[in-house]
């Protein structure tokens, strides 16, 4: 991959596990320098050890996305370890299924928390420091295919990801004139720790792979080129846009 993304400091949110880490393997390929927000941070720590091996500088932040402080002081120590901030990844989230009518206002509040509340906290951080920057930048948001489709027990998780993209169409609308650009990520079935029960679900599989136009579910690592490109600071006109990487599932 080129090293088109040489000395751009970027964060990902969630970034030690799963798509969050391919896209932050990613930048780090392309010459990114890469902090890892996440709450487990031994999983983090060697993920940055895996980022470090690609010749970039990388750094593990302890971070409760749906914290103010800790986003805030999270920011704080990206910056001082790493400059200027040059792409922000809002991936972090969490997934728990219910049967709506058996669904607790807790599982609701949490699911909603980290991955809605903390999508506002973090995308707002990210903003401010751009703005204070003056020197643009990208916010890639996170979202799923489930925000087109409904998904029986997923409630909670199909209305957080649904939720962002209202966040991430405000944001790209109301950054532009600070030359800070917003594109929304939407991934199809991937290969990730979050849907292991659902992998062991052959029924399951088969049914969303007949479906999927490509014949088969993703792997993280497929997410490297378009994480490069979205985060591609030449790209100035590019905003606003959803990127549904998906192997054509919600068009078929």
């Amino acid at each position: 991959m080129d090293r088109t993304l040489s000395g751009l400091t970027a964060v990902v949110t969630g970034g030690n596990n799963g798509i969050g880490k391919a896209m932050a393997m990613g930048l780090a390929k392309a010459g990114a320098n890469v902090a890892i927000w996440a709450r487990n941070t031994e999983r983090s720590a060697a993920v940055v050890a895996e980022l470090e091996a690609e010749g970039v500088r990388a750094t593990a932040v302890a971070c409760d996305v749906a914290d103010e402080p800790s986003v805030a002081a999270a920011m704080d120590r990206t910056v001082d370890e790493l400059g200027p901030l040059g792409c922000f990844i809002a991936n972090a989230g969490i997934a728990e299924a219910a049967p709506l009518t058996e669904m607790s206002l807790e599982t609701w509040r949490r699911v909603l928390r980290t991955n809605l509340d903390g999508g506002f906290l973090c995308t707002r951080e990210a903003a401010r420091r751009f703005v204070a920057q003056g020197s643009g930048g990208s916010i890639i948001v996170v979202s799923s295919t489930i925000s087109r489709y409904g998904a029986a027990g997923q409630a909670a998780y199909s209305t957080s990801k649904t939720g962002l993209l209202g966040l991430g169409r405000t944001l790209a609308v109301e950054l532009a004139r600070h030359r800070v650009r917003c594109n929304i990520l939407i991934p199809g079935w991937t290969r990730t720790s979050m849907n292991l029960d659902l992998q062991a679900d052959e029924r399951f599989v088969k049914a969303t792979t007949a479906r999927t136009p490509a014949r088969r579910w993703a792997d993280p690592e497929e997410f490297h080129e378009v994480t490069t490109f979205l985060a591609n600071p030449a790209l100035t006109y590019h905003t606003g846009n959803e990127v549904v990487v998906d192997g054509g599932y919600t068009v078929f």
